[in-house]
């Protein structure tokens, strides 16, 4: 009896152990658990918060990209409109000048026929000044003037030598001596360079 009482005993101290460890390997296991659960949470946190900077970053260039389309578009059609009116002004423009050069050549026609019927040498001249003139006017009212040459030291940058000629004397020298064909400006920019003579 005293021998299956120590059997038992053991028997009941294995079982104790038994059920020692497998509390210990529950604990464990709970404490894994634990610690994984509170990894994952960590993971899901860091990829929520990534995931809304993201969406953030997203929504940011979503904007500034559509933005950029609208003001692409914007500025195309502005340079269009643009365009558009600049060639209106030139047309406008040049419609203006032509009204008035109409006149100019009523006044030639005029001159034509008086150059055909009349004799009077004086009268014709005196017409023909008019006209001329008249048509100087013209162009000092639409900003073109002629350039003065003669007696003007040569500069390249307003001038064109077509020859040089010996200098009379020294002070001649490097001087507009003739001009052969006039040069005008539109406001400040030359539209003909004045064809000179130098001299040398």
């Amino acid at each position: 009896m005293k021998r299956d009482m120590g059997q038992h005993s053991n028997a009941n101290d294995e079982k104790k152990d038994i059920k020692d460890n497998m509390t210990v390997e529950t604990d464990n296991i709970d404490q894994v658990e634990k610690e994984a659960d509170s990894e994952t949470s960590e993971v899901i946190d860091e990829y929520t918060l990534l995931k809304n900077k993201y969406d953030e970053l997203q929504k940011k260039h979503d904007e500034q990209s559509d933005s950029y389309l609208r003001l692409n578009a914007e500025f195309d059609n502005f340079r269009k409109r643009t365009l558009k009116e600049k060639a209106d002004i030139i047309k406008a423009g040049g419609e203006r000048v032509l009204q008035n050069i109409i006149t100019l050549v009523d006044d030639f026609e005029r001159a034509l026929v008086s150059l055909h019927e009349s004799e009077d040498r004086d009268a014709l001249l005196e017409g023909m000044d008019l006209i001329y003139s008249k048509f100087i006017s013209f162009l000092k009212q639409n900003g073109v003037e002629e350039i003065e040459a003669i007696g003007l030291p040569f500069d390249a940058e307003y001038f064109e030598a077509v020859t040089t000629v010996p200098a009379q004397d020294e002070s001649q020298k490097g001087i507009v001596i003739d001009c052969i064909q006039k040069g005008y400006k539109l406001n400040d920019k030359i539209i003909r360079f004045p064809k000179v003579v130098v001299g040398e």
